[in-house]
Parts: C-alpha cells; structure tokens; sequence
C-alpha cells in the first residue's frame, strides 16, 4: 500500500470530501491525524471512527480555525497535511465575518503548524472554483476556464458573495504566506504547497449530515430549484479526494488543479435523473428531448497529468441519488 508508514493530517475531517480523503487514506495504508471542532459531536466523529483502519490508524484532535497553534499537535510528526477546513455557507445570513476570517485565519495556522514542522513535505489545500471563474461577465461557451484564471475579488465583495471572497482570499494568503516563509524553496524549507479547486462536489455521503453540494441535487429533483444562472460543473467526491493523494504522492504535483467533470445546464440534470429512476417526481418537462444547453469548457489537462480519469456524470449523479434515498432524504 502506497501509505504504508507514513503519517499525514487531514484538517475538517467531518466534512463530504475530507471524510471521503480520510477513508481512502486510510485505505491505502496511511496513519490519519484528522482535526475536527468537536471531539464529543458524534456528527463530526462518529462515522470516521466507523471507517475500515480507523481503530489501528486513525488518530482524532480537536482543533479550531481562528485559534493560534491550534493544529500544532495534530500535524506534529506528518509529513503531509491536506487542510479541507472552511466555512460553507450561501445563506443570505452569512456575513463576511463568519465566512472570510476563519478561511483566511485558518489557513494561515495550518500553514504556520506546517512552517513550525521540519518533517512537512507536502501541503494539499482544498480549494475552490469560486476562486477561478467568479467574474462581473458571465462565462461564454467559447471560453476554456484553466488553472491561469482567478476570480475578480472586488466583485465579489461589491456583490457580498462572501463565501466566494473568502476563497479567494484564502488561496491568495496562502501563496502570499508560502512565498514569505520559504515554503516551496528546498534550501529554506523541504515543503510544496499545492491548491485544487473543485467545482460543485457529488456523489455518495458518508458523514451523517447533508452538505450543501449535495443538497443542490436534491433541491433540483424536489424543488426545481434554479442555481447560478441554470450552469453548474460538477465532479464526483472520489475523483477529488483522488487528486489529493496524488497531488500528495506525485513528486512533480505543484500549483494549482482544476477539477471540474461535468459543466451542464440543470435541466439536463434533471432530465438524466429521470431517465435513471423514471418514478423519481421529474417534472414532465424535463423527461423528453431538451435541447442542448450551451456552457463553457474547463480544461482537464492538469488533472490528467495527476492520473485523473473523470467519472462520467450520470454514475455520479445515480451514486449521489443512491445515497440520499439510503439516508431517508428522498424517497420514490
């Protein structure tokens, strides 16, 4: 197994891709330090101690985002940290205090525990593709969204999408913080930074709670909701934790990753729902031919070069309905 002796921390383990990462870590043969905010919230532990390896290699710490040293311990003795942790929130109640200063303070104590820690080689940061393509001009079919784009933060503050702000935010402090403390320059500090930037995240749910990406898909198949404009991408939570440990293991992985498996208009979601669970309550109009919605390219060539095979959209999406009707969410 590819993990065999080595020792890495996983940051908000509770959460649908750290908790998807935890496993397959766990799978592969890691030793996991994972950090979650309360030890005693059995939300938040309960199904990772469940997990195959977890009574032999799975080690729980207490640790909070805006708090000082507080991941010292949990990343003490690793020599990867995959830091997950960040508010998720689009509630028109969500405040900028609430969202940007516990992602951007976050990062920078993971960091700084990293800095603090000779034997980090490695840190994965989970990010987002709302710090890529988040832009005042809607995106054109003609367009490929790549790892060069980056989000227009002033719009995004103007507009008071916080969530989306404190991604930005978080991603430029830590390559701004990676750059001033030697981070990525061997002579000064053995240690790669490296960011991915998943879009909307599906398939099965292993943490006890709904996730707001998954809850999108159940929202459309319940409520025909409309989201961002009708155009989601969406990638399956396998396929990102897989990025991950590459990004971890490949020697070469560096920068940053977009990850996006799909880009399609929610009525075709709904049509391809309704075509795998023919009683699922699809409105009628979305069941017969549709036309095809126009939507922008992203590139996947990064991706590919970490061994990263896409899965298709409709396995994802039947896994991702699978899952909630298991957790009594959606019946038919």
């Amino acid at each position: 197994m590819s993990g065999e002796g080595k020792v890495v921390c996983v940051t908000g383990a509770s959460g649908f891709i750290a908790s998807w990462l935890v496993k397959l870590l766990l799978h592969r043969g890691y030793t996991v330090h994972a950090t979650v905010r309360c030890l005693k919230d059995p939300n938040k532990v309960s199904h990772l101690l469940a997990l195959d390896g977890a009574k032999e290699r799975l080690h729980l710490f207490e640790a909070d985002l805006v708090e000082e040293n507080s991941f010292d311990d949990a990343i003490n003795g690793c020599e990867g940290v995959f830091h997950t942790a960040s508010p998720v929130s689009f509630s028109p109640s969500a405040t900028k205090v609430k969202l940007v200063d516990p992602a951007v303070k976050g990062t920078l104590n993971v960091l700084g525990s990293c800095v603090r820690t000779p034997c980090v080689k490695k840190v994965v940061v989970t990010s987002s593709t709302a710090s890529i393509f988040v832009k005042r001009n809607l995106i054109t079919p003609t367009e490929v969204v790549d790892e060069t784009w980056f989000s227009d933060k002033e719009f995004a503050e103007e507009t008071k999408q916080w969530y989306i702000l404190s991604k930005i935010l978080a991603e430029e402090a830590a390559w701004k913080y990676a750059w001033e403390n030697g981070i990525d320059m061997v002579s000064l500090h053995p240690c790669l930074v490296v960011s991915l930037h998943p879009c909307l995240v599906i398939g099965p749910i292993l943490q006890p709670t709904l996730n707001f990406s998954t809850k999108v898909i159940l929202d459309l198949i319940k409520e025909e909701k409309d989201f961002f404009p009708g155009i989601n991408c969406y990638v399956d939570a396998r396929d990102v934790v897989n990025a991950h440990i590459q990004a971890f293991e490949v020697p070469s992985a560096r920068g940053r990753y977009l990850l996006i498996g799909e880009t399609i208009h929610f009525s075709q979601v709904l049509k391809i729902a309704g075509q795998l669970y023919p009683s699922l309550p699809i409105p009628d109009k979305y069941k017969g031919d549709l036309p095809v919605m126009p939507t922008f390219k992203a590139s996947q060539k990064k991706a590919k070069s970490l061994g990263i095979n896409f899965t298709s959209f409709a396995v994802t999406l039947k896994d991702t309905i699978e899952s909630l009707k298991e957790k009594n969410l959606l019946s038919f």
